[in-house]
């Protein structure tokens, strides 16, 4: 059986968590080996609400809470956790973001029959057939559509999704680090689109439930639009010079994160907080 690592990062987002961590019945606790909530130093009571969630509502396997020693934005936490997944041997890690928009329900029918175990990359898209949008305008859904199609034009690959809340990669497809370069903001999932479809990884989308209420939006739109064509325009032109080309506005050296909160018990547990991640 798959050791399966699910990743929740969690950035502001108190009201939202909670809910994501309800998220996780038996039926899906069953598939998974263990949880990280990874808190990308929230400013909000995001820490404290999952904490307290947690201990009201034990899970059945292992979960702990993170706390990243800065704020490394949403890439930097998916460093932190692919990390994490290679340093204690997981199979593959799923991420899920804290924020509520997607749901892990989506993915549980692959994991149950096994089907994800053919892919590096298994990713969820919400603009596929099948997929479902609730709360999203047409006009983002139009924009993310051209975009899709630019992205599936110069990777040569169809591209259904540029980076929704709900993936899953294969931990051997990450051992060689290829995403430690890549933007530590949200951009880091574009770049791992073209960084997988470089390297010829095998990637499959899948479609998802996608909804939008009370969630805060960290995406300025107009600004991103511009900065995702350059991206997709670099690769284009010298893919290989895109691959190595450092794409960090800041150097850090190592992700890391300390511990806040574990269910372990006994030693392991003692070992587990004093481990810097």
């Amino acid at each position: 059986m798959s050791r399966i690592l699910l990743f929740i990062p969690m950035y502001n987002c108190e009201k939202q968590i909670v809910r994501v961590l309800g998220q996780l019945k038996p039926e899906v606790c069953r598939e998974l080996t263990e949880v990280i909530v990874v808190n990308n130093r929230s400013t909000d009571n995001s820490e404290a609400a999952a904490m307290r969630y947690l201990e009201e509502h034990p899970l059945p396997i292992p979960v702990t809470l993170l706390r990243n020693d800065d704020n490394y934005g949403l890439g930097g936490s998916h460093k932190v956790a692919f990390e994490y997944a290679m340093k204690h041997n997981f199979d593959y890690v799923i991420v899920l973001h804290g924020d509520d928009q997607g749901d892990i329900a989506n993915i549980l029918p692959h994991l149950q029959s096994g089907a994800y175990r053919k892919y590096d990359c298994f990713l969820g898209a919400r603009f596929m057939r099948g997929s479902k949008l609730q709360g999203y305008s047409a006009f983002r859904t139009f924009g993310n559509r051209v975009y899709n199609l630019l992205f599936s034009i110069g990777t040569g690959r169809r591209i259904y999704d540029l980076g929704s809340g709900l993936n899953m990669y294969k931990v051997s497809s990450l051992k060689s680090r290829f995403y430690e370069k890549y933007k530590d903001n949200l951009m880091f999932n574009y770049c791992m689109i073209l960084g997988s479809s470089y390297y010829r990884q095998n990637m499959r989308f899948f479609p998802i439930l996608w909804r939008e209420d009370d969630q805060v939006s960290n995406v300025k739109m107009v600004n991103q639009a511009i900065v995702v064509l350059k991206l997709l325009g670099s690769y284009i032109v010298n893919r290989k010079g895109f691959i190595a080309a450092e794409h960090r506005d800041k150097l850090i050296p190592a992700y890391t994160a300390k511990p806040v909160y574990t269910n372990r018990k006994g030693k392991e547990n003692d070992d587990h907080e004093a481990e810097n991640i």
